[in-house]
C-alpha cells in the first residue's frame, strides 16, 4: 500500500533525496540510513540481477517481483521505475495495479518507444505525445489510492530538443501526472528552464558521469525541483569496490588500501541476524 509520507514530502519545501537501490542489501542499507524515499532503478536492477544493459530486456514480472522484495524488507517509501509500462494501455493498467499491490508508493513511466534504452545513452526515440498522455490517464485512473503517485518521464530532450521536452512535460502535468521528469538536461541553464517553465512537481535524475550537471541539493531546490534521484550511485560504488577487491585477491591475496570493508558483524546486523539469534535464544 502506498505510503502517504512520500506525497507529503514532495509537497513540502526543498528538494528531497531518493538514492537508487537495486537489490536487498542496497535497499536495507539505504532504508536504515533514513532517507525520505528510495528509488528502484531499472538500470541497476537489470545490471545486478541479469548482468545486462538497460535495453528493454527486463520484463514486468522481473521488476514487479523486485518491488515486492524491496518493500517487504524496508519501511521507506519506494519510487519504482516501470520503463514504458511494458506495452500498451492494458499493460500500463496491469503494471500500475501490480506495483501498487507490491507496495510501491510511486511508479515512473516514460515515453520511449519499445525497446527502451537507458536515459543517458544516445539514439532514444519517443512515442507520439497523444499515446503517452493516454498512458498517463490510464495510470491515474487505475491506481487504488491517490497516495500512489504517477511520475511521467520524457526522453525527448536528447533527440528532439529541450523545447519539445518542456512541451511534453507541461502536457504530462495537464494529463494528471503527479510528478514530471524531464530526462537528461545537459546544463544548468536547461535545468533552470525546466524548473521555470513547467508548473508541476519536478524530478531531477542525478547520474554521476551522465549528461546532467551534478549539483548540491539546494541548487536543485532553488531551480524548482522537489526530488533528486541518484539511480546508479550505489551500484557504481559497489562495482568499483568489488572490482578492486577481486583484482587484489587475484594478484597477491591482499586487499588494496583504498578498499574499506564493512565489519562482518556489522553486516550480520544489517541484514537481520540479530533477530535470528534472538529467536534461537527463545525457541531453540
Amino acid at each position: 500500500m502506498a505510503d502517504p509520507k512520500l506525497k507529503a514530502a514532495l509537497s513540502g519545501p526543498g528538494c528531497i533525496t531518493a538514492p537508487g537501490v537495486y537489490d536487498l542489501v542496497s535497499a536495507i542499507a539505504a532504508d536504515k540510513a533514513g532517507f525520505p524515499a528510495l528509488y528502484m532503478s531499472g538500470f541497476s536492477v537489470i545490471a545486478s540481477s541479469l548482468g545486462l544493459p538497460d535495453a528493454g530486456i527486463a520484463t514486468y514480472r522481473d521488476m514487479r517481483d523486485r518491488v515486492e522484495q524491496i518493500c517487504t524488507r524496508t519501511r521507506t517509501p519506494l519510487i519504482a521505475d516501470a520503463d514504458t509500462g511494458y506495452g500498451g494501455l492494458l499493460n500500463v493498467k496491469a503494471t500500475v495495479e501490480g506495483y501498487e499491490k507490491a507496495g510501491a508508493s510511486a511508479i515512473q513511466i516514460e515515453d520511449q518507444i519499445f525497446p527502451k534504452k537507458c536515459g543517458h545513452t544516445p539514439d532514444r526515440q519517443v512515442i507520439p505525445l497523444p499515446e503517452m498522455l493516454r498512458k498517463i490517464e490510464v495510470a491515474v485512473d487505475t491506481r487504488a489510492s491517490d497516495d500512489f503517485l504517477v511520475i511521467a518521464r520524457t526522453d525527448a530532450r536528447t533527440k528532439y530538443g529541450l523545447d519539445e521536452a518542456i512541451a511534453r512535460g507541461r502536457a504530462f502535468a495537464q494529463a494528471g501526472a503527479d510528478v514530471v521528469f524531464v530526462e537528461s538536461p545537459q546544463s544548468v541553464e536547461e535545468l533552470k528552464r525546466i524548473g521555470g517553465e513547467i508548473d508541476a512537481t519536478l524530478l531531477v535524475n542525478v547520474v554521476h558521469g551522465g549528461q546532467t550537471p551534478v549539483l548540491p541539493l539546494e541548487d536543485y531546490a532553488a531551480m524548482g525541483f522537489s526530488v533528486a534521484i541518484y539511480p546508479v550511485t550505489g551500484l557504481l560504488a559497489a562495482a568499483r569496490a568489488a572490482t578492486s577487491v577481486y583484482e587484489g585477491l587475484k594478484g597477491n591475496g591482499i586487499l588494496p588500501q583504498s578498499v574499506e570493508l564493512m565489519e562482518f558483524g556489522d553486516f550480520n546486523r544489517l541484514i537481520g541476524f540479530e533477530e535470528v539469534w534472538e529467536f534461537d535464544r527463545r525457541w531453540a
